[in-house]
């Protein structure tokens, strides 16, 4: 169907949708409904939540972690009391955790179209055989005619037939703040825009009317967009990629070398069992499976930290997210302005004076621009004094009210006719009639009011307007318009012929939308981060360019501009190169518009940040890496759609929750750099078991209670970290940065691992020695010498943590200037940490299910030199570093 239906005459439109004036018969639209459809926003294929939830327990981690478990079942069933039933258990539990975790992420996102729907209204009255009746909704098909009234939701897209004052709410389809007058006549080129449509889903303000419809269910304009929202593939986070990526290598390295060292265990001529055993041990030791846990519970502390700094995120991945952000594309009104708009300087009688000044009541002509104020506007007071309706015509009538009495001048002319304001002809026109006779009143964009008047008003009496008083107009104009203030012209006419140019000029009313005062100080943090923002507002360009610079979001320099009619004209190739420039704004685009541009951006290889209010910014928020609603102003749909959620509308908000995102994916660093040191000492006792023929110096069991046990708590410790004082002076993380390293895996593993698997071989054998025990004489697996030895080695382990867990907490800031005791958590799982190991180590009905001994306190501390040589090596380190080692700097440094 052509998308004219807003142009052609109603009988036209009549005679295609084969309706008429009576609207249809019962039986014409139950044939319609089987032809069109149901009236409603179709959901994407439901799957079983069974079904649903179970992939998640078949992915590549979840597949390695359930092998281990049914080695260690199988293992149990061959020798059983060994043990290995827990450690099947263990690795099973992970696994749900893992997949529970993920499934509810997901569920989450299925939401969106749900708020969609709710968007749709549940019964309204329609034409049929040519008599009214209530109709469901969902019931509506191509052809009827609806009545609509105030507070109705409209219930499909349609041609008005007839109305009465009818108001029309559509900022939440097309950005406009304004509840739209309707009319019968077409009054734009584009449908969105012309006063004699309707659309699903917008809020009848006042009045009422009727009309034809022509679209339903999908095929109308919100359908339009719930199906680019539906279709638009969700991004996956920037965190998730590098955790799949993490989860990747090393369960590979856990996989290849637990079928090397499998095979080389049996070779060498030790049972099965004992093979089957070490297997599952390099693959235990290897996985770290506490990581998803241990990220997810970090990143929920980021997000309630978020929510006090008034931003509420919904996937905790996101929290990440932010950080990397390299480009954030926000609205202006409200996010970067106070969306509180008042009258700041009116010029009459060519005269420019603030409306603050004393005595302006008293000014020549004042009282025209008073009565204009008040009578050429829609917008209302309530009881409290607070303005509801337009923001520029509620500022006008707080400023005439301020001044005069408003109720007083609205009681006094009775308004017989309006003529609304509209983007092509850029004014309003009202038609009143009081006790001195019938007058005209007119505001609008200045240039065009001054084409109307011939006269001007000075020192209160009306001259005939020359050349010289237009160009002292105009310049008054763009003098306040490069302040930054949106200029209205009012003028006023006996009669009421207004399409004669006979209107007298009375004054420019300059009003401002000002920034948040915290926004240009957000902005300058944006910059110092590397971080470009991008304007794109729905509001035109002169006043998006003024905002813009007041707000400090582009420089002294030339603005770089487009509008949405400029962007349609643009291919991609040009659009891309447009976007490489600084001081960005769009201006006047569609949501077709916001969702290309983000696409774009994402295709140069930015990590984009979108904020949205409205149904139409659904798409974009939902494309987005991270989409940002507004809590305040926004709609259900937005706030669905959207990664997180900002309780105060606040541009200064994102940029706060930025720096926590950059934090989080720093600690998350930390831990993982934390956890992995670990892998080292869990490793090479499995190791040395196959190739030299020892006795296994570590279980399973105790490496499961050092990764799900001793080292959780510290790393969650880690996640909490406060940044450190560069945290928003560094530029956004390359897209290709690695949570994994190789600077990381030579830290952890060649490093600071190989010197905790020295410390526990350390300690085993000086146990194993001083036990009277002799290289190449076998132990028994419940031999107490034996036991004790693999008691000393895993304190080892535990005891160099401590040193790990405190080196972690900073990448280059000296923990003498941290703070020891700054992070309570830490200190906390410290505690923790060396309370299990106790427990381990000393308490008897520990020792059955460890496989432990006791030890003396000269055993126990065997490692503290191990420690303190990590500790103070990573202080040298980090000096080096500050001090600009290159050296160190590149490969040392993680």
């Amino acid at each position: 169907m052509e998308n004219n239906e807003h142009k052609i005459s109603i009988e036209e439109l009549y005679e295609r949708l084969g309706s008429s004036a009576r609207g249809l018969a019962g039986a014409q639209a139950r044939e319609r409904r089987l032809r069109f459809g149901p009236n409603i926003l179709e959901e994407k294929e439901k799957r079983p939540v069974i079904i649903w939830f179970g992939r998640h327990l078949v992915n590549f981690f979840a597949i390695l972690l359930w092998i281990g478990a049914a080695l260690a079942f199988a293992a149990e069933r061959l020798s059983p009391g060994g043990g290995n039933l827990y450690i099947g258990i263990a690795l099973s539990v992970v696994v749900v955790l893992n997949a529970l975790f993920t499934f509810i992420q997901e569920y989450e996102s299925e939401k969106i179209i749900e708020s969609f729907r709710k968007m749709m209204p549940l019964r309204i009255e329609v034409l049929r055989d040519g008599a009214r009746k209530e109709a469901l909704a969902g019931e509506i098909v191509p052809g009827d005619i609806v009545f609509l009234k105030e507070g109705d939701r409209v219930p499909a897209d349609g041609r008005l037939i007839a109305e009465n004052a009818l108001r029309v709410d559509h900022s939440s389809l097309t950005g406009e703040s304004e509840p739209q007058l309707r009319t019968l006549q077409c009054t734009h080129e584009k449908i969105l825009e012309s006063r004699n449509m309707v659309f699903s889903g917008t809020l009848v303000q006042s009045g009422d009317g009727a009309a034809l419809v022509y679209g339903t269910g999908m095929n109308t304009q919100l359908g339009g967009i719930a199906k680019l929202t539906k279709e638009t593939v969700t991004v996956v986070s920037p965190l998730r990629k590098e955790i799949n990526y993490f989860i990747r290598v090393i369960s590979t390295i856990a996989i290849v070398l637990g079928i090397i060292f499998f095979a080389l265990g049996y070779l060498s001529g030790n049972r099965l069992m004992a093979s089957i055993i070490f297997a599952i041990g390099i693959i235990v030791a290897n996985v770290p499976e506490g990581l998803l846990p241990t990220v997810s519970l970090c990143l929920g502390m980021a997000s309630k930290r978020m929510a006090r700094k008034k931003a509420l995120i919904k996937r905790l991945e996101s929290v990440e997210t932010l950080g990397s952000t390299t480009v954030i594309c926000t609205d202006k009104t409200g996010t970067i302005t106070e969306n509180r708009v008042s009258v700041n300087t009116v010029v009459v009688g060519l005269e420019e004076r603030n409306v603050h000044e004393e005595g302006i009541r008293e000014m020549p002509g004042m009282e025209a621009l008073l009565d204009i104020s008040v009578l050429c506007n829609n917008a209302r007071l309530d009881e409290k004094g607070r303005a509801h309706g337009d923001p520029t015509e509620g500022a006008l009538l707080l400023f005439a009210g301020g001044l005069a009495e408003a109720g007083r001048i609205r009681r006094a002319s009775e308004r017989l006719k309006e003529y609304p304001f509209d983007s092509n002809t850029k004014m309003m026109v009202t038609v009143n009639r009081s006790e001195q006779g019938t007058a005209s009143h007119l505001k609008g964009a200045p240039e065009v009011v001054i084409e109307k008047c011939d006269r001007v008003l000075i020192d209160g009496r009306a001259v005939e307007m020359s050349q010289a008083d237009r160009d002292r107009i105009m310049r008054y104009y763009r003098r306040l318009s490069s302040r930054g203030e949106r200029v209205l012209g009012l003028a006023y006419m006996e009669g009421d012929d207004v399409t004669v140019n006979r209107f007298v000029f009375a004054a420019l009313a300059g009003m401002i939308d000002p920034p948040r005062k915290e926004i240009p100080e957000a902005v300058s943090k944006c910059k110092t981060a590397g971080i470009k923002v991008v304007m794109i507002t729905g509001d035109y360009s002169l006043t998006a360019e003024a905002v813009a610079r007041r707000a400090g979001v582009i420089g002294r320099g030339r603005a770089n501009v487009m509008t949405g009619a400029e962007l349609d004209r643009t291919g991609d190739e040009a659009l891309r190169e447009f976007l490489k420039k600084d001081d960005i704004i769009f201006a006047r685009v569609s949501p077709g518009n916001k969702l290309r541009i983000v696409k774009v951006l994402q295709s140069m290889g930015e990590v984009v940040t979108v904020t949205g209010d409205g149904v139409n910014d659904a798409p974009a928020l939902k494309n987005a890496d991270m989409g940002v609603a507004m809590g305040v102003a926004g709609t259900e749909v937005a706030k669905e759609a959207a990664d997180m959620i900002l309780l105060d509308d606040n541009f200064a908000s994102i940029v706060n929750a930025i720096e926590e995102g950059r934090t989080a994916f720093s600690n998350i660093k930390k831990f993982i750099a934390y956890i992995l040191t670990s892998n080292v000492p869990e490793i090479w006792p499995f190791i040395a078991f196959v190739l030299l023929g020892i006795p296994l110096p570590l279980t399973v069991v105790l490496i499961l209670s050092i990764d799900l046990g001793t080292d959780l708590l510290p790393a969650l410790g880690l996640g909490v970290e406060t940044p450190e004082v560069d945290v928003m002076k560094r530029p956004p993380r390359p897209r290709d940065e690695r949570l994994l390293t190789p600077s990381l895996l030579l830290m952890s593993y060649g490093v600071f691992g190989m010197i905790q698997a020295a410390a526990g071989f350390f300690s085993y054998f000086a146990v194993l020695y001083m036990g009277g025990w002799g290289w190449g004489q076998p132990l028994a697996q419940t031999d107490p010498l034996y036991l004790r030895a693999v008691t000393a080695f895993f304190s080892s382990i535990v005891v160099c943590q401590v040193a790990n867990v405190q080196i972690c907490r900073t990448r280059t800031e000296s923990i003498f200037k941290k703070g020891f005791l700054s992070n309570r958590l830490v200190l906390l799982g410290i505690f923790f940490e060396l309370a299990l190991l106790m427990n381990i180590v000393y308490n008897p009905y520990s020792h059955a299910l460890f496989g432990t001994r006791g030890l003396t306190l000269l055993e126990l501390c065997l490692p503290v030199p191990f420690a303190l040589l990590i500790f103070f090596g990573d202080e040298m380190r980090k000096a080096l570093i500050r001090r600009g080692n290159l050296f160190v700097s590149r490969y040392l440094s993680w």
